[in-house]
């Protein structure tokens, strides 16, 4: 199995599995840190994937321990950094995971602090080995988190998990993460590879029209107060009624009846 390296060997992507393209954050030395080339080379690697399931995961002990910011040394450049990392590179690599128009899962390695825990929460499916610690420590170092970010831990574990992650700024295990909604499963570490492997090949052997499609609905829906607008009702009304004149609705129900697998042309 081949593999290629980024950001100077901090990120490795390879393919596991058939349509699954696996992204390793892999520079454990810095427990996970993001910095401005390993995001700027995360945001780009996903924009140019084609990969009918993408995979997050790291190397180590650790997903990711968040932002690099042990490099802030210089006293008169401090805010800025600091400022220009969150603004730009983060929000870039998160940006490009939520428009991925296929499912992201995320495998949670190691500890996921900080900015690697909402990168792992932008993921659509999270799993964690069990013993991992998920926190957000703003709270700890003055950091008013983004409105983007802070929404995006509500909609997935609501406003009274959100206010214990957020305003304690006490770590979690992965069972209470899963108690909370912040992970959908959570398995013995020796076994994390196997079931990550395994759903993230279950999914991309699905129909990518249906993959494509459902996922486009449920952001729609994230994202817009019900009743939706009316020109996002019908968009949404013709993607649905488009799947049945599609030569893959015809193949699925001709495979489930002829019990094979299903040879999907993604048309």
């Amino acid at each position: 199995m081949s593999s290629r390296e980024l950001a100077s060997g901090k990120l490795v992507v390879d393919e596991p599995a058939e349509g699954v393209a696996r992204i390793r954050i892999s520079n454990p030395e810095r427990r996970g840190a993001l910095d401005h080339e390993l995001l700027d080379a995360l945001g780009e690697e996903v924009r140019g994937q084609d990969a009918r399931c993408l995979l997050l995961t790291g190397d180590g002990p650790v997903f990711s321990a968040g932002y690099d910011i042990g490099n802030f040394t210089d006293d008169e450049a401090f805010s800025e950094q600091a400022e220009s990392l969150v603004a730009h590179p983060f929000t870039e690599a998160i940006e490009a995971i939520e428009a991925y128009r296929f499912p992201v899962v995320a495998a949670l390695n190691g500890h996921a602090i900080g900015g690697g825990l909402e990168l792992a929460v932008t993921c659509d499916i999270r799993i964690a080995a069990r013993g991992v610690k998920l926190g957000m420590p703003p709270a700890k170092i003055g950091l008013i988190y983004s409105h983007t970010g802070l929404r995006k831990f509500i909609e997935v574990c609501g406003v009274a998990n959100t206010n214990e992650l957020f305003l304690l700024g006490r770590n979690v295990d992965a069972d209470r993460g899963y108690e909370m909604g912040l992970v959908n499963q959570v398995v013995e570490p020796d076994a994390l590879e196997e079931v990550v492997l395994g759903v993230a090949a279950e999914i991309a052997a699905n129909a990518p029209l249906s993959l494509e499609g459902n996922k486009r609905v449920i952001r729609a829906l994230r994202e817009n107060a019900w009743p939706l607008p009316e020109a996002l009702e019908r968009e949404l009304v013709e993607l649905r009624e488009s799947c049945f004149f599609s030569e893959d609705f015809r193949e699925g129900i001709r495979s489930f009846d002829e019990k094979r697998r299903p040879r999907w042309k993604g048309k």
